[in-house]
């Protein structure tokens, strides 16, 4: 398999000039947006056409992946993830065992493939975004990923704790809360 490696990064309320002063630091040169709804009323530099404009300004391009890698998604009453106690996570979790969420992966992983890309949502810290699922899915297929925290750190991603990869399937069962931050 050719060396893969995503970046993710969350917005937070940092001005949009760090994030791309972030995003240029580490050679990135797409940003895939994986938010559901790609607006911020508090922080409207976020929003889908605000930040592609920002963006473009500095060399970097924009994707929205959201209809297929946003989150809020609802668990099923059968999930095989209750060790994620979070509903959100939870209902993020089964919704990656879907062809939808294959589909939507499978392009952000193609899209690695010729371009250096981050993913990027609006929670700062990876472990309370659903971005640390998707790259538990990616580190599952042995892709690398590395989280941008703020401008002077970053973090290489680590399998949740109590995630279990068998078959091909990653499923967080019962039994072993996860590390996630859920407060």
């Amino acid at each position: 398999m050719d060396s893969v490696k995503i970046w993710t990064i969350g917005h937070g309320t940092r001005p949009v000039e760090e994030l791309a002063s972030m995003l240029r630091g580490a050679g990135v040169r797409l940003l895939v947006d994986v938010r559901a709804h790609p607006g911020s009323r508090r922080h409207p530099q976020f929003n889908r056409v605000a930040l592609e404009s920002s963006l473009a300004e500095h060399g970097i391009g924009y994707q929205w992946e959201g209809r297929a890698l946003g989150g809020f998604r609802r668990p099923r009453p059968n999930s095989r993830n209750a060790g994620l106690r979070n509903e959100s996570f939870r209902g993020y979790a089964d919704y990656m065992e879907s062809e939808e969420f294959a589909a939507g992966a499978g392009r952000l992983v193609e899209r690695a493939r010729e371009t250096r890309l981050a993913m990027m949502c609006a929670e700062q810290h990876p472990s309370r975004c659903h971005r640390r699922l998707i790259s538990d899915w990616l580190a599952s297929r042995e892709i690398e990923v590395e989280h941008l925290i703020d401008m002077r750190r970053s973090e290489p991603h680590v399998l949740t704790k109590g995630a279990v990869i068998a078959a091909g399937l990653l499923t967080y069962p019962g039994g072993v809360q996860t590390d996630l931050d859920i407060g």
